[in-house]
């Protein structure tokens, strides 16, 4: 018992006596740092030949397995490739040589010195251009492809006084075409005040110009005068003779006839025989079948005259030949001294039979 005493004795100072023992003093060489000699606590004022640590308050740097966590970095340059994964923001200005994006948004004014350009790389840069988001649809500026070109989904509006130009030359403004544009497939014009055309004319394939020919005409497809109408295949000319004369009628087998009030005054049939309608006044002398007669008389015949269905012709001798009829007169084309003045058909007949009378003292 009494050694059991003392054995409990003994461990029991042992254990007063660890329990007392001063801490250990580990003696750190100098220039000499070893994560075996370290392990937490706080070391302020720490320098290195690359590093120096001046922080006074809260940490700055906090090294975890994912990477680095520095809440602000004051940094003067970066020698490599950054590669940032999250967003980037800065509150200050951007000065880059070159700045590759796949989506801008910013609503900014933005200062440029050189042209705004789009690379396609091997291919042409085409859909690519200046896009609007909003609205009921997207707005688009852009390079369309097949036949290049570029393609706007809206109107573009100049203001007053500036004009579309190709090569420099003005081809449409607010009030006209430019003098360089020469050919057109308008539609529809409005009200024309002046109206210059060099070369043919054609209005609804009806009215034509040729300017070859120098012939005008409506509804004729070859005019066969230098002016010529056209329905349902008769035509009327008027045109030009080599002699000077001129001439005006139809060019196909149909009649002409003149009219007023829509009603033929003369007609005229494919075979020269003329009808004048209605009374007819002749101011001045006329002459029938005659080239050139003496204007002492109002009406020169060239031949035999009818006049109420009496047949009146002259001649030297009563008809041998030809149809008469009663009444019909020739008159003696050589008067003489104890002759008659002429002879008058007493029966109808071939020639019929004739009396003279007159008698000439």
């Amino acid at each position: 018992m009494t050694d059991i005493r003392k054995s409990l004795n003994a461990l029991a100072d042992s254990i007063e006596a660890i329990e007392n023992r001063p801490e250990p003093t580990v003696k750190i060489h100098d220039r000499e740092l070893s994560g075996n000699k370290i392990n937490g606590g706080l070391i302020t004022n720490f320098s290195s030949v690359g590093i120096k640590d001046n922080a006074s308050r809260e940490t700055i740097v906090t090294v975890k397995d994912d990477g680095i966590h520095v809440s602000v970095a004051h940094i003067d340059t970066i020698n490599n490739a950054l590669n940032v994964k999250g967003n980037l923001k800065v509150d200050g200005e951007i000065h880059a040589k070159k700045l590759h994006v796949d989506e801008v948004s910013a609503d900014v004014r933005n200062e440029r010195t050189s042209p705004l350009e789009f690379k396609g790389g091997d291919k042409p840069a085409y859909g690519k251009g200046i896009i609007w988001t909003g609205g009921k649809y997207t707005k688009q500026f852009i390079l369309q492809g097949s036949e290049d070109r570029l393609w706007s989904t809206e109107d573009l509006d100049l203001a007053t006084g500036k004009s579309y130009r190709i090569n420099n030359i003005p081809v449409i403004s607010e009030t006209g075409l430019g003098p360089s544009v020469a050919e057109s497939n308008l539609k529809k014009v409005g009200p024309l005040r002046e109206l210059n055309v060099v070369g043919d004319l054609t209005v609804d394939y009806f009215l034509r110009y040729d300017s070859g020919l120098k012939r005008f005409s409506l509804g004729a497809e070859a005019p066969p005068g230098m002016f010529t109408l056209e329905s349902q295949s008769h035509q009327f000319v008027i045109d030009s003779e080599s002699t000077g004369d001129w001439k005006l009628g139809t060019h196909s087998t149909g009649k002409l006839s003149l009219i007023t009030d829509d009603t033929a005054r003369i007609s005229i049939d494919p075979t020269g025989a003329v009808t004048i309608h209605n009374k007819t006044v002749v101011q001045g002398k006329m002459g029938i079948g005659v080239k050139n007669f003496i204007d002492d008389a109002d009406l020169t015949v060239a031949g035999p005259i009818r006049m109420q269905d009496k047949k009146f012709e002259v001649s030297n001798a009563i008809p041998t030949s030809g149809v008469y009829k009663k009444g019909d007169i020739v008159w003696n084309s050589e008067p003489k001294s104890g002759g008659t003045v002429g002879w008058i058909c007493l029966r109808d007949g071939t020639p019929g039979e004739w009396k003279s009378f007159g008698n000439i003292s």
